[in-house]
């Protein structure tokens, strides 16, 4: 059930950005950094520090935002020839490893470690990664209906 509501949240962002290129850059409004591109990236951090980083405790730093650009994720999402691509290239790596973790794990009493909430198991990373998607679709409702005027997605 996990694994399908979290499949879901993936499919719906994946929707709500269909169609759009350079659009995906605009951003909402100012000062905001907040875009659709900029959401790709954070999402694509957010599996990657969860399932990369905690659970399989792999050293892999995160691909948008470091410690001296904590928004990077945002403030670098600029809809620029090949960076739309190579974001949407990047979250599906992502989501296919942690596909792949989530459906190799005995059960979902996993556990890894994270630096500010200490253990945590598969089971509340998936449930954080439902949270964390659904929040976002939140926000790119209605970032698209500022594009093009598309609702109910």
């Amino acid at each position: 059930m996990l694994t399908a509501m979290l499949q879901a949240q993936r499919a719906t962002f994946e929707l709500k950005c269909a169609g759009l290129e350079e659009e995906l850059g605009r951003r909402s409004v100012e000062p905001s950094t907040l875009s659709l591109l900029g959401l790709l990236r954070h999402l694509t951090d957010m599996e990657r520090v969860w399932f990369r980083q905690v659970l399989a405790a792999q050293e892999a730093a995160l691909r948008y935002s470091s410690p001296a650009e904590p928004d990077g994720d945002f403030d670098g999402a600029v809809a620029e020839p090949g960076a739309v691509a190579e974001a949407w290239r990047a979250w599906r790596e992502e989501v296919g490893f942690a596909e792949r973790l989530t459906a190799e794990a005995p059960d979902l009493d996993v556990e890894g470690e994270d630096s500010w909430r200490g253990r945590v198991s598969l089971r509340w990373v998936l449930i954080h990664m439902i949270e964390e998607y659904a929040r976002h679709n939140g926000h790119a409702d209605l970032l698209r209906e500022r594009i093009d005027g598309a609702v109910g997605m």
